[in-house]
């Protein structure tokens, strides 16, 4: 049953749908392995994103086409209470910038803070020969509140580009997770998958439904008894349905897939806890060829406590 479980989680992970363009602009969902922690963690994430918009029909510069850079400098933490809830908590301070020919933008504030809850299904240890095995699996639901600025003119400028360059969605949204870990000793597989349903805000505009999935191969180094480093690789998979406006118009340059090889590393020692990802896209079809991302890259520094 559990191994079926496992088969499950990895297949959601390699091949199911995600993001609102890759997780630019007005958030992204990807999790990945958790900081090392017993009771609560508090720490900050930073992330960096790329995206060429405004490309001509068949995916080629032209000479309004913009590059846009989304930073996200984000305040994380999580808590334990007891051994089958957790809670996770995002507080995200976004920072937008667009350059074309034509001009240069930028937008910096608040995003959109989001809380997420979980329920621990199993969380069980064991031995497989002289080999210890481990494993659990957590499930879970989140809200989104309209905290981050929306401008209603942007999406009016640009009719011809995704409605990407946001702070936030003046939307509250609603997310089903799940996250399940497994290692054998040292070598360990985690898959994250999280599916967003949104609402209409008060502009008559509800960006797509939204899953990430990913999954990560590990292997925890042990040094000296007080310092642990995971090097971890997988993939990324994220996609996304049409935007809709005024309840029946579906937005052409919204939604799709992309998938992306992610390489990274964590490391704990006693009261701190450090983290990176890169995430290389491998193959996209974004806004239907009207946009284009670029490699991100993950930072995370945790104070466990």
């Amino acid at each position: 049953m559990k191994i079926k479980i496992l088969l499950i989680l990895t297949c959601i992970s390699l091949g199911a749908k995600a993001c609102d363009i890759c997780g630019c602009g007005v958030g992204s969902y990807y999790i990945g392995i958790l900081p090392a922690y017993n009771k609560r963690f508090l720490g900050v994430r930073y992330q960096y994103k790329t995206l060429q918009t405004h490309l001509g029909p068949l995916g080629q510069v032209t000479p309004i086409t913009a590059n846009e850079t989304y930073q996200s400098a984000e305040i994380w933490g999580g808590w334990n209470i007891g051994n089958k809830f957790r809670i996770l908590a995002f507080l995200p301070y976004n920072f937008n910038r667009r350059e074309s020919q034509a001009e240069i933008g930028s937008k910096n504030g608040l995003g959109d803070i989001a809380l997420m809850g979980y329920y621990n299904l199993f969380n069980k240890a064991g031995t497989v020969g002289n080999k210890l095995l481990v494993q659990s699996l957590w499930l879970g639901a989140g809200v989104k509140a309209p905290t981050g600025k929306y401008e209603p003119a942007e999406r009016l400028a640009i009719q011809e580009s995704p409605n990407n360059f946001q702070l936030g969605t003046a939307s509250t949204d609603f997310s089903f997770n799940a996250a399940y870990d497994i290692r054998y000793n040292d070598l360990g597989l985690n898959a994250n998958a999280n599916y967003k349903v949104n609402t209409e805000n008060e502009y008559q505009y509800r960006y797509g439904n939204k899953l990430t999935a990913n999954t990560l191969l590990y292997y925890k180094f042990r040094i000296a008894q007080a310092f642990t480093i995971a090097p971890n690789a997988g993939m990324l998979y994220e996609t996304a349905q049409q935007d809709i406006e005024n309840n029946k118009y579906e937005i052409a340059t919204s939604g799709g897939h992309s998938l992306s090889a992610v390489i990274g590393a964590e490391f704990a020692m006693k009261g701190l806890s450090f983290g990176a990802n890169y995430q290389n896209v491998r193959a996209q079809n974004l806004a239907g060829n009207r946009a284009l991302a670029g490699n991100r890259l993950l930072v995370h520094l945790s104070l466990p406590f």
